[in-house]
C-alpha cells in the first residue's frame, strides 16, 4: 500500500524537525519497516523523529492540517502488526529518552515515551524502588508503547496491567494540541479518565510522549522455583494452594508445556534442562515479600506438601540470583526458541483462569485434528488466565502450507475463547492483525460506542489508520 504525502507536507515536517530530526534513508528506515517475526513489511515516505513533545506536536498538527495518517513506534516489538507503516508518516518516539523526575516519596517515576523499560527498572533501583512490569523484550520496549499497549507481563498476578500501574500521562492528541495529564495523584475522581482512554488504545487517540508510573519498595525475600505436573489441571490446583499458602506474594505463576522447553534448549545457546527428568508440563513460580525469609519459607511450604500430595513430580527452587535467572531465560526464550521451527500461528488469548485448562485440552484437540502433526507449544502467565497459544507446522511440513490454514485455525481458537467468555488479544493489543477478527467478538454496541469515541478526538482518522475501530 502506498499513500501520496504532498510534497510541501514533507517540506515542512522536515523544517520543524531540522537535522537529525528526519529520515528518508532506506537503511535507517529498514529496521523499523520489519515486525521481529518478518511477516509485516511496512514503507513510509518519512520517518520523523521528533526529541521534545513539542516537536511531537508540530509534526501531528501538520498532519491533522493537511489529513495525512501518522502510525505511531516505540521499540517495535509489537506482534500484531500495529506499529509498521503501510504508506504513512512513520513516527518514532526513539529520542524522547529523559526521565524527567523520580520521587521515592511520592513512589512515582516520570518517563518520557522513548525510555526503554529497563531504563526504567534501572533508575528505579537507583533509588531504591522498583517499577514491576516485566516483559522479556523490557531492553527496547518503550514506555510509551507498553502504555500504548496495556501491555501485561510477568507480574500482573500481583501488580496489574500497565493501565494498573499509570498515575498520568503526557500526549498529543490527534488535532495537535498536547494534554499535559502528569499527575501524581494516587485518587483523583472528577470524571472521564482521558489516560484510561489512551492506555491500550494503539496510537489512535494520540501520541503518548510521558507517563507518571507507580513505584514500589523492593522486596528483600524472594523465591523462584520450577516444579514439574502432569496436567493443565495439577498447575491451576498449584496456583491455588500457592495463593492459599504466600497470601498476596505470589508474584510470577508461568505454564510452559515440555514442547517449548524442548526447542529453547534445541535453539537458544546456554540453556540447561531445569530438572533431571522430563514431564509433560512445568510451571514457574515466584513468591516475594517484604520480610526477610518469608517467601523462602513459603515456597519451601508450597512444595514440599504438593509432593507429598502427588499434585507435582518434581521440583527446583533457586539457590541464588544467577539460577533464578536461568529459570526465568527458559520461560524468556518461548518465542525465540519456536522462532527456527517454521511457520507458526500465534494467539494471544485469555480465558477465566479456571478454565485455562479446559481451553488448552479442547484448542489442542482441535488444532491436531485440523493439521495433524502440528506441534502445538502453549506458555504464558496462566496466574492470570493469558496463554500464549501457538500451532507450528508440523516437523519437516511446508511453510506456506501451514501458513495457508492461519485464518482458519485461528477462528477454530478464537471461537473457543469466545465461548469461554474469553479475549482474542490478552496482551499485545489487536493492531493490523486482529482488528476486523474483533468485530466479530464484539457487539455491535461497543463497537459503536469505540468508534464514537475515536470520532470524536479523530475525524479524519489520521491517527494509525488501519488499527482498531
Amino acid at each position: 500500500m502506498t499513500l501520496s504525502v504532498p510534497a510541501d507536507v514533507l517540506s515542512r515536517l522536515k523544517a520543524v524537525l531540522g537535522e537529525g530530526g528526519w529520515s528518508q534513508d532506506p537503511e535507517r528506515l529498514a529496521p523499523k519497516l520489519v515486525e521481529w517475526r518478518d511477516r509485516w513489511q511496512g514503507n513510509t515516505p518519512l520517518l520523523a523523529l521528533p526529541k521534545t513533545t513539542q516537536d511531537v506536536a508540530a509534526v501531528v498538527g501538520i498532519c491533522a492540517q493537511a489529513g495525512v495518517p501518522i502510525t505511531p513506534q516505540g521499540g517495535n516489538t509489537g506482534l500484531v502488526g500495529g506499529q509498521i507503516p503501510l504508506g504513512e508518516i512513520l513516527l518514532s518516539t526513539e529520542r524522547l529518552r529523559t526521565i524527567r523526575d523520580i520521587d521515592a516519596f511520592d513512589d512515582v517515576i516520570v518517563a518520557e515515551a522513548g525510555v526503554t523499560l529497563a531504563a526504567v527498572h534501572e533508575a528505579a533501583l537507583d533509588k531504591g524502588r522498583r517499577f514491576p512490569l516485566g516483559l522479556a523484550s523490557e531492553g527496547t520496549a518503550t514506555i510509551g508503547g507498553v502504555v500504548s499497549t496495556n501491555a501485561g507481563g510477568t507480574a500482573v498476578l500481583r501488580y496489574g496491567n500497565t493501565r494498573d500501574l499509570v498515575l498520568g500521562l503526557e500526549a498529543v492528541l490527534p488535532n495537535g494540541e498536547i494534554w499535559n495529564g502528569l499527575k501524581r495523584l494516587r485518587k483523583d475522581n472528577t470524571g472521564y479518565d482521558l489516560k484510561q482512554l489512551l492506555i491500550g488504545a494503539e496510537g489512535t487517540l494520540g501520541v503518548v510522549t510521558a507517563a507518571s508510573l507507580k513505584l514500589f519498595p523492593i522486596l528483600i525475600s524472594r523465591a523462584t522455583a520450577i516444579a514439574a505436573v502432569d496436567t493443565p489441571e495439577a498447575a491451576i490446583q498449584l496456583l491455588v494452594r500457592a495463593k492459599d499458602e504466600a497470601g498476596g506474594a505470589v508474584e510470577a505463576f508461568e505454564l510452559m508445556g515440555r514442547r517449548g522447553i524442548e526447542f529453547v534448549l534445541k535453539n537458544i545457546a546456554n540453556q540447561r534442562d531445569p530438572l533431571s527428568e522430563i514431564h509433560p508440563w512445568y510451571v514457574l513460580v515466584e513468591i516475594a515479600s517484604g520480610e526477610p525469609g518469608a517467601a523462602e519459607g513459603a515456597m519451601e511450604r508450597l512444595l514440599g506438601k504438593a509432593l507429598e500430595d502427588g499434585l507435582i513430580r518434581d521440583a527446583a527452587v533457586a539457590q541464588n540470583q544467577a539460577q533464578a535467572r536461568a529459570f526465568w531465560s527458559i520461560r524468556e526464550n518461548q518465542s525465540p526458541g519456536q522462532k527456527p521451527e517454521g511457520a507458526t500461528w500465534k494467539h494471544d488469548v485469555s480465558v477465566p483462569v479456571s478454565r485455562v485448562a479446559e481451553f488448552l485440552n479442547l484448542a489442542t484437540a482441535r488444532m491436531e485434528a485440523l493439521v495433524p502433526g502440528a506441534r502445538v507449544t502453549a506458555f504464558g502467565h496462566v496466574g492470570d488466565g493469558n496463554i500464549h497459544y501457538d500451532v507450528i507446522r508440523p516437523d519437516g511440513g511446508d511453510d506456506a502450507a501451514h501458513s495457508s490454514l492461519r485464518a482458519q485455525g485461528s477462528r477454530i481458537v478464537h471461537d473457543i475463547v469466545a465461548s469461554m467468555s474469553g479475549s482474542i488479544s490478552a496482551e499485545h493489543g489487536l493492531g493490523s492483525m486482529k482488528t476486523e477478527e474483533a468485530r466479530r467478538y464484539k457487539s455491535p454496541v461497543e463497537v459503536a460506542a469505540l468508534m464514537a469515541i475515536r470520532q470524536s478526538l479523530d475525524p479524519k482518522r489520521i491517527m494509525n489508520p488501519r488499527v482498531l475501530f
